[in-house]
């Protein structure tokens, strides 16, 4: 018995027929928008999911911002605590002996959010950096109200304490900028 040669088989170029591209995409699942809108490029990513939706797209200067916050509330804390009168004497400019335990207590609600702004700027996790912002907005804007009604009952307005009460808007400002900027909606890329 004689064998008939085959004839040579012809190979089909799928990478260049865009049609058979197409559908063995959608039989695998890929390409096609899922209910995010997202676009998946392989099965494995779409299995996976998307990191970048994860991640946070901090706006520029941020991490110093909380640098920043953290040293200042840190060394203020420690002022508070080792030089209670001291300290009151420099922003009220007048003397009591009975306010070391007030201006100690002061500088130790101060250290707690040094911690917690200090945890803050080492995290990656936005949720964790939006509380760390609004814990110190809480505090800023509680102090300005405090100083500014403590000022108005004592009937001075010392040089120190109006540096002190503009210095509690302008970082109340910054950290809700921040806070409303990191709270938006990240665009699709």
């Amino acid at each position: 018995m004689a064998t008939k040669p085959h004839p040579p088989l012809m190979k089909k170029h799928s990478q260049t027929d865009l049609i058979s591209r197409l559908k063995s995409r959608k039989i695998l699942g890929v390409g096609g928008e899922d209910d995010d809108g997202e676009v998946h490029r392989s099965k494995i990513s779409q299995m996976l999911g998307n990191e970048i939706k994860f991640a946070v797209r901090e706006p520029m200067g941020l991490r110093m911002w909380l640098l920043f916050c953290a040293v200042a509330f840190t060394v203020t804390a420690v002022l508070a605590l080792i030089f209670p009168k001291q300290l009151y004497e420099a922003v009220f400019e007048e003397e009591l002996t009975t306010i070391k335990i007030f201006v100690r207590l002061y500088g130790a609600t101060l250290l707690s959010l040094a911690v917690i702004l200090w945890i803050g700027l080492y995290t990656s996790e936005k949720i964790v950096i939006q509380w760390t912002l609004f814990t110190a907005s809480c505090y800023l804007f509680n102090e300005f109200l405090v100083m500014s009604t403590t000022l108005l009952e004592l009937g001075i307005l010392p040089n120190a304490a109006l540096l002190l009460l503009v210095s509690r808007v302008i970082f109340l400002v910054v950290n809700l900028s921040y806070y409303h900027h990191l709270g938006r909606k990240p665009k699709k890329m």
